[in-house]
C-alpha cells in the first residue's frame, strides 16, 4: 500500500486497503507494517470530550480507536489516518496533525494514509457542515496521547525505571535522570504488549508546550502533488478492462425516457454499447435521475456518442417550472403572514405604531456548485460485492446507500476516497457513484462515469432559490423597535420526502430564528415553497440569503437614519450577552447550546476588530465605497469590510477585502486564511454572476460561460485575514463555510456607499451599468 507522505515527498495514488478482522495482527498486516505496534482504545462516550459537541450524535458518532488511527512501524514511520475527506479545507493534514502533536511525533517521520468508508470503525465520515475540526479535536488529541503514553511505559519497563521518570520528546522517549534515549521504532514491539491506558485518565500536552498546532508552518501534505499536478483525483483511477460511461439525464427533474434511438450512437468509433439506466421517482434522496448511457473504450467517444443519441422525454410535472414566474410567487408569498417561527414581543403592533417603517424586499435565485472537477465515479461490481473510487464527502454514506441500492450486505461495499476537487456540498450526494455501481453491475466490468460541465450545472443539487422580506419599524429617535422577517424558499427536505414545503430546523436556524439583534419585537415567519427541482446543500446553506437580507437592512436603517453603517450594527447587537431566541429546539448547528452559545460579545468583537484593521471610515477615491456586514454561522462569529470601486460604466471591482474570524482554537492558521480568502473570491463570483435559471422546467445555463465565476483579474486584489485569539477554553468552531455569508451584503453596501445605488437582487449582472 502506497501511504500519502510528508511535503518534502512525492506519493502515488493511495489505493486503500479494507481491513476485514480487527486483531492487532491482520491490521498491522493490512497497514503494511510488521513487528511495529498499532493502539486499541474503546469508541469514547460523550462525556469524555472536554467540552460537549454534537459529534455523538451524529450517524454512528465518534471513535477513538487508535488501533485504526496509528501504526508506528520498526524504522520509526508512524503512519496515521485521515477518516475525512481532503477538498482543499487542509483536513488531510489537520487531523493526523493534531494527533503527531500529543504523540510527540517528528512531523517529517509521519505518513498519512486515507481511510476507506466504514463509520462502524472510523466513526461519522461526512466532511460537510465546518465540523470536522470541531468534533475532532479532542478525540485526535486522545489518540495521541494514548500512543505517547504507551511508548513511555514500554520505555520504563525497558529501563526498569518508574514512568513517571520518562518522557516522549520529538520521537524518541528520554529517562531525564540518566538521558537515555529510545526511538518510536525501537520501541514499537514493546509498546505493542502495553495496555491502552483509559481516557479519563490521560495527561493532555500544555498548549504552550505545541509544537504544531495553531502555528501556522505546516504545509499540507498534498500540496506538492497538487500544484506540480501530480495529484490523483477520481477521474484519474483506471482499473484492468475499465470501461468508460456518460449519462443522458432527464433535462427536467421528475421526468421520464419515452423511448430513444442508439443507431446513430453506435456508429460513433469506440462506442460499444447504450443501455437505459435506472432512475428512481423523484423525490429520492440521492437516487440517479436515470436516462440512457453511452458506454465506450474512453470518455471522448462516449460524450460523442450521447450526442448522437436520438431521445425522447417525458417532462412530468415539473415542466413548467419557470424562475421568472416563480420569483413572483414568492415574493407574493413573502408579503403575506406565513408560519411564525419565531416570535417576541408584538410585532404587528410595533411596526403599526412605528415612526417610520423600511421594508426590504430581496431575492437570490438557485445556485450550481461548480467545483473545478465535475463528478466522477469508478465502480467494480463483482457478484455480491462492490468496490468504489470516487471523490465523496460522505464515504460512509455513500457505501450505505450503494449497498442499499444494489441490495448487497454494507460489509461488502469498499468506498475509496479520492481528492476532491472541490466539493462545496455536491459531493456529499453520491448519485454518480451510485450510477456507476449500477452500470457496473449490469455490464460485469469497472465502469467510470464521467460528467461534463454541462451534466454538472443541469442536474446539480441546487441552492435554493429565495425571497428574503423584511419589516424593520423605528421610533422617532431612529431606534428600531421591530423585526419582521420572511423566509420564502424551498426546502432541503423536498430531496427526501414529496410535498416539503417550509423549511426545515435547521434551515430555519441559519440565520432567521437565531437572529442575535437587541429588539424588543420580532417576529420570523416561513411561508409556502414548493420545489421543482433538486436541491441540495451549498457552500453556508441558507445563511447566504438570510445575511444578505438582513446585513443589507442594516445598510438601509443605516442610510434611513443617516448614521454609519458599523455604529448601526453594532447598535442592533446591543449589548454584550448570550441571545436565547424564544424558537422550541433551536437547531444550533448540532452543537449544544451551553458548549456554543450565541454569545454578542464575540460577534461585536470581529464587527471592532475589522473596523480596526480593515481601517473602517477611512478615505477612499471617489466611486470607491465601504461596506461592513457580520454573520455567526457553524458557530463562528466573522465580519467583513468590502471595499468596491465602481466606474463611470458601472464597471464593479474590488480592491481590498478585510475579513476578522472567531473561530475559537484553531490548529491551522494558514488553511483558515485561504478559506476565508476562497470564500471572498466565491462570494464575488455569486453576487456578480450567480444565477441558475429555468425555463420549461430545464435548466438554462450549462457551462461556465453563462453560469460565469470571476476570473483572476477580477479577484479581489488584497484580501486580508484576521483570527481573533480563542480563549483558554473556547471550543473550536466552523472555518471553510462561514467566510461566504457576509460578503455579499458588504459588497452591496460598499456599492451603495459608492454610487447610492440599492441593489436587493442578486446576481448583480448589469444593475450598475449607466
Amino acid at each position: 500500500m502506497n501511504f500519502i507522505d510528508n511535503p518534502r515527498k512525492l506519493r502515488g495514488f493511495e489505493k486503500h486497503t479494507r481491513v476485514e478482522k480487527v486483531s492487532r495482527r491482520s491490521i498491522l498486516k493490512g497497514l503494511g507494517v510488521t513487528g511495529g505496534f498499532v493502539l486499541a482504545a474503546p469508541v469514547m462516550s460523550r462525556q469524555a470530550f472536554a467540552y460537549e459537541t454534537g459529534a455523538g450524535k451524529m450517524p454512528h458518532g465518534v471513535v477513538v480507536d487508535p488501533r485504526v488511527f496509528v501504526a508506528v512501524a520498526p524504522d520509526g514511520t508512524v503512519t496515521i489516518l485521515a477518516h475525512r475527506a481532503e477538498m482543499g479545507t487542509g483536513v488531510r493534514t489537520s487531523l493526523p496533525l493534531i494527533v503527531a502533536e500529543e504523540m510527540e511525533a517528528d512531523w517529517s517521520k509521519v505518513k498519512v494514509q486515507q481511510a476507506h468508508g466504514d463509520e462502524v470503525k472510523f466513526g461519522n465520515q461526512d466532511t460537510d457542515g465546518s465540523r470536522s475540526t470541531r468534533h475532532y479535536l479532542i478525540p485526535m488529541r486522545q489518540i495521541g496521547a494514548s500512543a505517547r503514553t504507551m511508548l513511555e511505559q514500554a520505555a520504563a519497563k525497558r529501563w526498569g525505571v518508574p514512568a513517571t521518570e520518562v518522557k516522549a520528546v520529538n520521537h524518541e522517549v528520554v529517562h531525564s535522570a540518566s538521558g537515555r534515549k529510545l526511538g518510536f521504532g525501537e520501541l514499537a514491539a514493546d509498546a505493542a504488549k502495553e495496555s491502552v491506558p483509559s481516557i479519563e485518565g490521560l495527561k493532555l500536552k500544555d498548549p504552550k508546550d505545541f509544537r504544531y498546532l495553531g502555528k501556522g508552518e505546516v504545509g499540507i501534505v498534498d500540496l506538492h502533488d497538487i500544484t506540480t499536478g501530480k495529484a490523483r483525483y477520481g477521474a484519474d483511477v483506471r482499473l484492468p478492462g475499465m470501461k468508460y460511461a456518460v449519462i443522458a439525464r432527464p433535462p427536467v427533474t421528475g421526468g421520464k425516457l419515452t423511448s430513444f434511438d442508439p443507431a446513430e450512437a453506435m456508429k460513433v468509433p469506440g462506442v460499444e454499447k447504450v443501455m437505459q439506466v435506472r432512475g428512481w421517482p423523484w423525490p429520492s434522496k440521492f437516487q440517479p435521475l436515470g436516462g440512457v448511457a453511452v458506454i465506450a473504450r474512453n470518455t471522448g467517444a462516449a460524450i460523442k456518442g450521447r450526442d448522437a443519441l436520438k431521445l425522447v422525454w417525458d417532462d412530468g410535472a415539473n415542466g413548467k417550472y419557470d424562475s421568472v414566474a416563480y420569483r413572483k410567487e414568492l415574493e407574493e408569498a413573502s408579503r403575506k403572514p406565513g408560519l411564525v417561527v419565531r416570535q417576541e414581543g408584538d410585532a404587528d403592533a410595533a411596526l403599526k405604531s412605528a415612526d417610520k417603517v423600511i421594508v426590504g424586499e430581496y431575492y437570490l435565485p438557485h445556485l450550481a456548485h461548480v467545483s473545478m472537477e465535475p463528478p466522477v465515479a469508478v465502480a467494480d461490481v463483482k457478484g455480491d460485492k462492490a468496490e468504489i473510487w470516487a471523490p465523496v464527502q460522505s464515504p460512509g454514506g455513500t457505501r450505505e446507500d450503494v449497498a442499499k441500492t444494489l441490495g448487497i450486505p454494507e460489509g461488502n461495499v469498499t468506498v475509496n476516497v479520492t481528492l476532491l476537487g472541490g466539493g462545496f456540498g455536491r459531493k456529499s450526494k453520491c448519485d454518480f457513484a451510485l450510477e456507476a455501481a449500477l452500470l457496473s453491475k449490469e455490464l460485469g466490468a469497472p465502469v467510470k462515469v464521467q460528467w461534463t460541465r454541462e451534466d454538472d450545472v443541469r442536474h446539480d443539487f441546487l441552492h435554493t432559490v429565495s425571497v428574503e422580506r423584511i419589516e424593520a419599524g423605528l421610533d422617532k429617535s431612529g431606534k428600531v423597535i421591530a423585526w419582521r422577517h420572511r423566509s420564502v424558499a424551498p426546502s432541503i427536505a423536498s430531496t427526501f420526502e414529496a410535498g416539503a414545503k417550509h423549511e426545515a430546523a435547521f434551515e430555519l436556524g441559519m440565520g432567521l430564528v437565531d437572529m442575535p439583534f437587541e429588539i424588543a419585537n420580532i417576529s420570523c415567519e416561513n411561508p409556502e415553497a414548493a420545489a421543482f427541482t433538486r436541491i441540495g446543500w451549498f457552500r453556508s446553506v441558507s445563511n447566504i440569503p438570510r445575511a444578505f437580507a438582513v446585513q443589507s437592512m442594516v445598510g438601509e436603517i443605516a442610510n434611513a437614519t443617516g448614521r454609519d453603517q458599523k455604529e448601526t450594527l453594532l447598535a442592533l447587537i446591543g449589548s454584550p450577552r448570550i441571545v436565547k431566541p424564544a424558537v422550541k429546539d433551536l437547531w444550533n448547528y448540532g452543537e449544544p447550546y451551553d458548549s456554543y452559545p450565541i454569545d454578542t460579545a464575540r460577534l461585536r468583537k470581529v464587527v471592532e476588530q475589522v473596523a480596526e484593521k480593515g481601517e473602517w471610515g477611512r478615505q477612499v477615491a471617489k466611486g470607491h465605497g465601504l461596506g461592513i456586514a457580520v454573520h455567526r454561522s457553524f458557530v463562528s462569529y466573522i465580519a467583513t469590510i468590502v471595499e468596491v470601486a465602481v466606474d463611470d460604466k458601472g464597471k464593479l471591482t474590488v480592491p481590498r477585502v478585510d475579513t476578522a474570524i472567531d473561530c475559537g482554537t484553531y490548529v491551522n492558521p494558514e488553511r483558515i486564511a485561504s478559506q476565508i480568502e476562497g470564500a471572498a473570491i466565491m462570494g464575488l463570483s455569486l453576487a456578480k454572476y450567480g444565477e441558475i435559471s429555468f425555463k420549461g422546467g430545464k435548466v438554462e445555463q450549462k457551462n461556465f460561460d453563462d453560469f460565469q465565476v470571476v476570473r483572476i483579474d477580477e479577484s479581489p486584489v488584497v484580501t486580508n485575514v484576521y483570527i481573533v485569539p480563542p480563549g483558554p477554553d473556547t471550543p473550536p468552531s466552523g472555518v471553510g463555510e462561514p467566510g461566504v455569508p457576509p460578503f455579499a451584503p458588504a459588497l452591496i453596501n460598499a456599492i451603495f456607499a459608492a454610487t447610492g445605488k440599492r441593489i436587493r437582487a442578486l446576481p448583480i449582472g448589469k444593475q450598475l451599468e449607466a
